[in-house]
């Protein structure tokens, strides 16, 4: 048995994605790491920091992003197909660069990989989600939030990576262009397994947090004066973080310099009003306050509806 890891990156420093610390959370769980790197800013270094790990596990192809051609997103799904097509794993274990693997996890995963190699029914699997939110002792696994997705899938050619690459969904004679179409597509059937994502996207000084929200809009559509207006402010504002869950258990070793790093905590607010001419998120408006109350105190956590992308089996 194989396993292939692979992901795409761009301006992954300045930006402040643990890039670093995902790759090796996985790097001795994979026989390969196959990286699409995009060609960044000038002070992008993320070559070096790859470069750093000195591992020949690693393979890099360098790629050129095209937000014209690939619009709404596509492009990031677009950058991942790019390194899934170089894998040549029986396995392919998908992460971003702001997701990281416990070390606790990594005999489940490969047990699970081992198990359903020659079960051709089962596409790939779903692991849960901790969703860290202004600092590494809040999180969200709620209605607004997604708490499971697929990041290790068969390597079909059939399978691509799906909308904005978040998940998958099996296209046969993919176009190589239209990623956000689902007609002709279908969901994998995967299997859920006890193995989380640490997913620290949401975890950057204020300041760097503005400038990868702006930089993500622009992925979606060209930035115009409107959008503009939702990231006026001089940092990004978590707002109220006694709404968020309060995490009590370990992080992934790789992250804990990162963590003794955290230098904001100052600039985050635990009770008070929303800020005037703040933009409102979607967990803080009164319909979603009010479903993700039912969800914690009503009903132990299980979602009201959800957006799923794949077909669970039961195995």
């Amino acid at each position: 048995m194989k396993i292939s890891g692979f992901t795409f990156l761009r301006n992954t420093s300045k930006l402040y994605y643990p890039i670093k610390e995902s790759i090796l959370s996985i790097l001795d769980l994979v026989d390969e790491f196959v990286i699409a790197l995009g060609e960044g800013d000038e002070d992008d270094n993320s070559l070096e920091l790859i470069q750093s790990i000195g591992s020949d596990k690693i393979k890099i192809i360098h790629t050129k992003w095209d937000f014209e051609k690939f619009t709404g997103g596509t492009e990031y799904a677009h950058q991942t197909d790019i390194a899934k097509e170089a894998c040549t794993g029986d396995w392919l274990f998908y992460i971003q660069g702001d997701e990281v693997v416990h070390e606790k996890d990594k005999q489940t995963i490969k047990n699970a990989c081992e198990k359903h190699l020659n079960d051709e029914e089962v596409d790939g699997f779903l692991f849960s989600y901790f969703h860290f939110w202004g600092d590494y002792k809040h999180y969200f696994r709620d209605h607004c939030w997604y708490p499971y997705e697929i990041r290790i899938i068969r390597n079909k050619p059939e399978i691509h990576s799906f909308r904005d690459a978040q998940s998958f969904r099996k296209i046969p004679n993919f176009d190589g262009f239209s990623y956000a179409k689902k007609e002709g597509s279908s969901k994998l059937n995967v299997v859920k397994i006890d193995a989380n994502i640490y997913h620290y996207g949401w975890v950057r000084p204020p300041k760097v947090m503005l400038t990868k929200r702006l930089t993500f809009a622009n992925a979606y559509r060209k930035v115009t004066e409107e959008t503009l207006k939702k990231f006026t402010q001089d940092v990004f504002d978590y707002g109220r973080m006694d709404r968020t869950l309060e995490f009590k258990g370990t992080h992934p070793k790789v992250m804990s310099e990162r963590i003794k790093e955290l230098d904001w905590q100052d600039d985050l607010r635990y009770d008070g009003p929303i800020v005037i001419g703040r933009p409102i998120r979607k967990h803080e408006k009164l319909k979603y306050r009010i479903i993700i109350w039912v969800e914690r105190n009503l009903l132990g956590g299980r979602l009201i509806g959800g957006y799923k992308n794949y077909t669970l089996l039961k195995k």
